[in-house]
């Protein structure tokens, strides 16, 4: 069996342990359950909360990501369009919360492969 990358693994929310169990319970076209996440992994069993509140710092990431998309969205918007300032305001507003859910997903997937302690367990093909 071929090793899951880490690249391929961490973008479809796989475990970092086994890179095989999802993290998330339901995929991200159920809007509704975006935040849903297991508490282990379902194949290998490693814990997906190491201590309580360890997510916190992964809103960091989000922030970081808003400040991103709203400088992008505010320059180009202004840039390519001629609009009062409460469209680009409601613009960038509805922008940021249509990204949310990807934007929430992906900072606390980054938040556990970095932090999370959990080490691949995988075996390499020589």
């Amino acid at each position: 069996m071929d090793t899951p990358s880490y690249r391929r693994a961490l973008l479809s929310g796989k475990c970092p342990a086994c890179r095989e169990g999802m993290i998330f319970r339901h995929p991200l076209s159920q809007v509704r359950h975006f935040a849903d996440m297991n508490k282990e992994c379902p194949v290998c069993g490693a814990g997906f909360e190491p201590e309580p509140g360890f997510y916190f710092g992964s809103m960091f990431i989000t922030y970081a990501f808003n400040v991103v998309l709203v400088i992008l969205c505010g320059v180009s918007l202004y840039y390519f369009w001629d609009l009062p300032e409460w469209a680009y305001l409601v613009l960038i507003f509805l922008l940021t919360v249509v990204a949310l859910p990807f934007s929430f997903r992906l900072s606390r997937i980054l938040w556990l492969y970095w932090f999370g302690g959990l080490a691949y367990r995988g075996q390499r093909n020589s």
